[in-house]
């Protein structure tokens, strides 16, 4: 099973990550978590431009596609082959919505990336109101990393509302993390 956490910075995408990946190790599943951008030396790169300014806009979004390819031939894929679980947090979705604010075409981003990246078989959008995320987050009087800007933030929000499919499914996560665990939970196949 291929399972990814999406959403705004601040919605608690990591530790539902690892509440899932405890309750799934505990039915006797092999599980294994990891995130984009990855520790790999694209994603190190991406993750430092957060702090240090960001990238041209091409540059990022070349840098994503080379992390996730990287990330899908060296870990997802083999996992999946082995019949392990794999728990992402963040995926090609989290590119359509922070790249998509840049100026590119989220549609074409999905495009491109369902060309060698599979699709997940659920995939968990955390939804929380923006003031709330900012304050999770640690921002104070607008100093935020290049990632974590009101606007762009409500720009990726709007993204991930847009976003439709079968497996995509919405989840409150104003709650307490014990009930979004729940909630995420009941969404699991049987």
């Amino acid at each position: 099973m291929f399972i990814v956490f999406e959403g705004i910075d601040g919605t608690g995408k990591s530790t539902q990550v690892q509440r899932l990946a405890e309750a799934l190790r505990a039915q006797g599943r092999e599980v294994i978590t990891s995130k984009e951008p990855t520790d790999g030396p694209h994603g190190k790169r991406l993750r430092d431009s957060a702090e240090t300014g960001r990238l041209s806009p091409q540059e990022e979004l070349d840098l994503f596609h080379q992390d996730r390819l990287e990330h899908v031939e060296g870990l997802i894929k083999p996992a999946l082959a082995r019949g392990q679980t794999v728990i992402l947090d963040r995926y090609f979705f989290s590119t359509m919505a922070y790249q998509g604010v840049r100026g590119f075409d989220p549609l074409e981003i999905r495009r491109l990336n369902e060309e060698f990246a599979p699709l997940p078989d659920l995939v968990f959008i955390l939804e929380l109101d923006l003031e709330t995320a900012l304050e999770r987050i640690g921002v104070r009087d607008g100093q935020a990393n290049q990632f974590e800007q009101r606007e762009a933030l409500q720009k990726c929000h709007e993204v991930f509302a847009s976003l439709r499919d079968d497996f995509i499914h919405r989840i409150d996560a104003q709650k307490n993390p014990e009930e979004v665990h729940q909630d995420i939970v009941q969404h699991l196949p049987r």
